[in-house]
Formats: C-alpha cells, structure tokens, sequence
C-alpha cells in the first residue's frame, strides 16, 4: 500500500488525498515525527530532504513536492483523468494551483502565525489581520472571475483544478473568512464540500482536532523558547514582509524559532 507521510492541516497534503481518493487509490497516511521543530529523521528525511509533508512511498519510489506527486499520481494511474484533456486547459488549472499554493497560502499560514503561535499581539496584529482579510476578499475576486460560467474550476468534473483551490478556501473559512454569499464561488464550495474526496479530507483534520488536538498555548510557548521552529521559505518570507512583519522574521531569527529550507547533503 502507499504510504503518504502528511499533516491532517496540510493543504498541501489535502490536495494529494483528494486526488488519491478521487481516483481509488488506498493508501496509509503517516504524521513524521518531529517535522514541526525542525527535526525530522529517519525514513521520511530519508525520503525526503526538505523535511515537509507531503512526501510519497510507492514501493522504491519516493516523491516529495505536492504538485511533482500530483503528475506521479496522474501518470500512475491514468484514470479517471484529473487533468482537463487540451494542452490550453491543463496549462490553465495548473497555473491555479501555482497561485493558490505560491500566493494563496501564504495568507491562510500567516494568520495561524498570528492566532495559533502568537508571532504579534495588538495594533501590530490587527493591522496584519486587517490586510490579510482584504487579501483574502481579493482572491475570493480573482477565483470568481477564473471560475466563471463552469461548473468545476477544471471544466465540465471535479478535477486538479477544483482539488487545488478547495483546502486555501475553506482554511480560510476556518480563519473566519467566509465566501460571499450568492456567489458562483460560495454555489461552487458547496459542491466540492459535498464531494465523498473532500469530506474524508475534511474529516481528518476534524478527527486530529477531536482526538489529540494539540495545546496550542503550550506550542506557543515552545516557539518562544526556540524549541518549535516554523517553515519561513519562499512565499511566506515574503509575506509577512510585505504585510509589516519585518520585525517578526528578525526577532524569529534571534531566538532560532524560524527555519529555511535545510542544506542537502
């Protein structure tokens, strides 16, 4: 069986489960130790160097990257296809799944840095709030007019498209972000949500909140002293500069509770 090392919380994970369950693949999720302070070892840094889920083991192989996973899967089983059939379409809902995971994210896992981890308190973190919501208004925009007069964001059935924007919006809605009601969007979530993909994913961060939630006060806490560190990469880096929190990466740098990408060896 495959076994998929995954965070519950991971939209990044979320998508390959929604594209494996579309497809009818069984395969054993696993939570790596440690990845969370930095300090991931055995199998899965084996498998995977940059120590983040999601990682995936087939037998001898093993593929890391959410959307190199994604391709494995689509070529590994063929059918039913998650890619639209023309080249234009297929350059189109992977161009949406570059947005949400480059640009998207970033906004939903910077607001876990503010609630959940507590990186900023008072004006400070109103005022990122305040951006982070008008952000987010911003994309439910954008995902409007890319969705359009379609039923699915990948065409005609739910596919790569529709599995690639699901996890951002309704973690957003988690945040209290909710899609305009009446909207193409709002009718769009409601049938992705409906989706048997979607609601086994969903119920697997709701099964981590009920059984073994983690104190989040206590992780924040571990933050503090250093001994948790949060992924600070690419598009998140930028964000939470671009949103005022230059201080919050200097002061992350201080007590070592950031991490970057690791050096590979």
């Amino acid at each position: 069986m495959l076994k998929l090392y995954d965070h519950p919380f991971s939209p990044y994970g979320q998508k390959v489960k929604i594209a494996l369950r579309e497809k009818g693949v069984a395969f054993e999720a696993t939570l790596p130790q440690g990845v969370g302070a930095g300090g991931a070892e055995g199998a899965f840094i084996q498998a995977n160097p940059r120590g983040e889920v999601p990682t995936l083991i087939d037998g001898d192989v093993q593929i890391f990257d959410s959307t190199i996973i994604l391709e494995y899967i689509e070529d590994r089983w063929p059918t039913p296809a998650l890619l639209p059939a023309s080249a234009a379409e297929r350059a189109r809902v992977r161009m949406l799944e570059e947005v949400m995971d480059t640009h998207y994210e970033a906004i939903n896992w910077g607001l876990g840095e503010l609630r959940s981890f507590r990186r900023a308190t008072g004006a400070q973190a109103e005022a990122i709030e305040a951006k982070a919501a008008v952000q987010t208004q911003g994309y439910f925009s954008w995902l409007e007019r890319q969705l359009g007069d379609r039923q699915w964001f990948n065409g005609e059935s739910f596919g790569w498209g529709d599995l690639s924007v699901v996890p951002y919006v309704n973690g957003s809605r988690g945040f209290g972000h909710q899609v305009p009601a009446g909207t193409r969007l709002a009718d769009w979530l409601e049938r992705a949500n409906d989706r048997a993909s979607v609601k086994a994913t969903t119920q697997d961060v709701m099964n981590l909140l009920k059984s073994s939630a983690p104190d989040m006060g206590a992780v924040a806490k571990m933050v503090e002293d250093g001994l948790f560190k949060r992924e600070y990469r690419d598009h998140r880096l930028e964000w939470m500069i671009k949103v005022g929190g230059l201080d919050i990466v200097a002061k992350g740098l201080e007590k070592d509770n950031i991490r970057f990408s690791p050096d590979l060896r």
